[in-house]
This record gives structure tokens, sequence and C-alpha cells, in this order.
């Protein structure tokens, strides 16, 4: 068993997944939003961080899956996008975690099939996933949707692994 906390990371609205993944199945464990909407930048950040921290000690995952920084048309957003993400990096880090990164295009893939799946897409399959009973909110969705991408391909290594060690016995 091995548990993934996934970020999806802003500077307004941090989303948060925590998936146990286990040889057969992925199970939500847990799920939400860091809303940092108060106080200066600096202090938004500082929520994120803390924020994050907590979720970390209460539900102990093994590895975080948090997705890279896509630059659009502003770089502003960009920078700030970049800055809470860093908070989130840093906040694994203080606690020995693990950091994987996946660009958008791969955790779609991973959980639609296609690398443009829009927004509600995605809430649904995350939701038929991990058997949801409500469409969860649309940073959480993708929080969640960046566990079960590294879950699926942590998974996927492994068995390939497991598969090369057999021809080799054989």
């Amino acid at each position: 068993m091995n548990r993934i906390l996934g970020v999806d990371p802003g500077s307004r609205i941090t989303g948060y997944g925590v998936v146990e993944v286990h040889a057969d199945r992925i199970i939500h464990v847990a799920s939400g939003c860091i809303k940092s909407t108060t106080g200066d930048f600096s202090r938004r950040l500082h929520t994120i961080f803390t924020d994050l921290i907590e979720v970390i000690d209460v539900h102990t995952p093994d590895e975080m899956a948090v997705e890279k920084v896509f630059v659009n048309r502003n770089p502003d957003s960009a920078l700030k996008l970049g800055q809470a993400r860093g908070a989130a990096i840093v906040a694994a880090a203080s606690r020995d975690l693990g950091v994987y990164e996946f660009s958008a295009t791969e955790i779609k893939k991973a959980i639609v099939g296609r690398g443009h799946a829009d927004k509600a897409q995605m809430q649904h399959m995350v939701k038929v996933l991990l058997s949801l009973r409500a469409l969860p909110q649309a940073d959480e969705a993708d929080a969640l949707a960046a566990a079960l991408c590294h879950g699926h391909t942590r998974e996927g290594l492994a068995r390939m692994r497991g598969i090369g060690s057999q021809r080799r016995r054989g």
C-alpha cells in the first residue's frame, strides 16, 4: 500500500487529494481545497504551506504528485502559480515526501484518455474512478487526478519491473 498526496496549486485556491494505492485498486482517503484569499501574497503562500503541512501530518502520505507549471499568456499569473507550487513542494520536502511532477497533458491522458480534456470531463472521471458520491470541486478533482496519475504510473512501472524479473528468471 502506498499513499499519494496530489496537489493542484493555485495562488487563491489550492486543491489537494489523498489516495491509497493497493495492488488492485485506488481508494479515496481525503480531499478538499485550501483557500488563501486574504492578506498579501506572502501570507497566502504561508497559508498554502501551513495547511498542506497539516494535511500531510493528518493523512501521512508517502509521496506527492503535483502538476508542472504551464505558462500561457500571462507571465504574472505563471509566476504566482510557480510560487504557490513552490510552497507546496517545500511543505512536502519538509516532511521528507518524494515529489513527482506531471504535465497537465500527462494527467489528463491518464485520467480521461486524451490530453485536452476539459474540467467537467476530469471531474466526472475522478468521481467514477474513485467511486465518489458527488462531483468534486474543480481544484479538488485536479489534485485527485494528479494523485491518480502518479498511482497509475507507479503501479505500471512496478508491474513492468516484475515482468522483467520474471523473464530473467525463466
